[in-house]
């Protein structure tokens, strides 16, 4: 079936949802606008309560069918990131420095849409639980939540999200029974040593020769350590270090993105990690500062939900658009904490041709939105069927 008729005739009101958030955007934890501005269309549609305050600007609201159930959650992110947007649409960010560059805005559109679908026909018995979560770029807001009892208040059966995809064809959906984004560690280094002249640097002790060899010592982890067949990557993406081209500088900092998926390659690569910075230091008589941070953990669909989502997802876009045995990818997302505390599953939503995630020219694709309103939708009236 294609998109709802119902969602089809607000998809209009949809779009001009979407592009008010992304002319507001917000960071992190401090989204009171984005908040304010959902809680009021929701209280419009109807539904049966709205909790605000949860995790500082999260709000979960629930919709009850007509006859007792189970609950359902739908979780949205809401947060946007600290980059300057790029994309000249009318609706552009009008906050320098922050734009809605991964499309949380249209997720919450999503979210919205069905929202008020699930409020107006209540063709289900149970509940659903409309999450919705900031601080997802950054700050676990997915981990908080669920810290703060999102799951048991609501008593939460299973839980779904989805995350769009730019040039995944429009209206395809991927995902897998199992492991599907990686977890993702952060390490930064600041190396000490002697700094002085240039033209004299057998008086001082140079950190960047230290930090040439630990950036290139730190590629040996994939290539030397973990089993080629296990999933790994660790980028170092900052180097700093100097002021002045005669000057031996004093200090040097550099920061890598660790990303795995086995629990004990993640073990291995810390380790691993820290033997190699501190062998280098040693050896080039600097000292090292290592602080390594455990992030967001990988993301792993629960089988049986996984199937009934790509079900429910070919009968929105057709059997042929759905990928349910699709490759693992190595971004990561805090839903993981989600999935840890309830069974549930994660999907790709493809929203067509267009700058890829993070970057200054992405918007999101509004055409996306009433599919992914209309799978919310479809998945709580399949998961919640009204007794015959």
């Amino acid at each position: 079936m294609p998109v709802l008729n119902r969602i089809a005739d607000f998809a209009p009101e949809m779009t001009a949802w979407r592009r008010h958030l992304h002319r507001h955007p917000e960071l992190e934890y401090d989204c009171p606008e984005t908040a304010a501005f959902i809680a009021e269309r929701l209280g419009a549609f109807g539904v049966d309560a709205i909790h605000q305050g949860i995790a500082e600007t999260g709000i979960v609201a629930v919709i009850e069918g007509r006859a007792p159930g189970r609950t359902i959650g739908l979780r949205a992110d809401m947060d946007a990131l600290p980059l300057d947007e790029a994309t000249g649409a009318d609706w552009a960010s009008t906050v320098p420095g922050r734009m809605h560059a991964c499309g949380h805005d249209g997720h919450v559109a999503m979210l919205l849409g069905a929202a008020r679908y699930l409020a107006e026909t209540r063709n289900f018995a149970g509940r659903v639980a409309l999450i919705f979560q900031p601080a997802e770029e950054d700050g676990a807001g997915g981990e908080r939540m669920v810290a703060e009892g999102v799951m048991d208040r609501f008593a939460i059966d299973e839980v779904y999200g989805i995350h769009n995809v730019p040039n995944l064809p429009l209206g395809h959906f991927h995902t897998n029974p199992g492991p599907l984004m990686a977890a993702v560690d952060t390490a930064t280094v600041r190396l000490t040593g002697r700094g002085g002249h240039g033209a004299t640097p057998h008086e001082t002790v140079d950190p960047i020769v230290a930090l040439v060899g630990i950036v290139q010592g730190l590629q040996t982890i994939a290539a030397r350590n973990v089993r080629a067949l296990d999933e790994f990557v660790l980028s170092v993406t900052q180097v700093h270090s100097g002021t002045a081209s005669n000057i031996v500088p004093e200090h040097a900092f550099l920061t890598a993105t660790i990303r795995s998926f086995a629990p004990e390659v993640r073990d291995l690569a810390e380790r691993r990690f820290r033997e190699i910075v501190r062998g280098h230091a040693a050896a080039f008589g600097v000292t090292a500062e290592i602080a390594y941070e455990r992030g967001y953990p990988p993301l792993v669909n629960h089988p049986g939900p996984a199937a009934f989502a790509a079900e429910v997802a070919r009968e929105v876009s057709g059997a042929a658009a759905v990928v349910d045995d699709a490759d693992r990818e190595m971004g990561a997302e805090d839903f993981s904490y989600m999935l840890e505390a309830r069974p549930g599953a994660y999907l790709f939503l493809g929203t067509g041709p267009g700058a890829g995630l993070h970057h200054p020219a992405f918007d999101f694709n509004d055409e996306a939105a009433p599919v992914g309103a209309t799978f919310f939708a479809r998945l709580v009236e399949r998961a919640l069927p009204l007794p015959r």
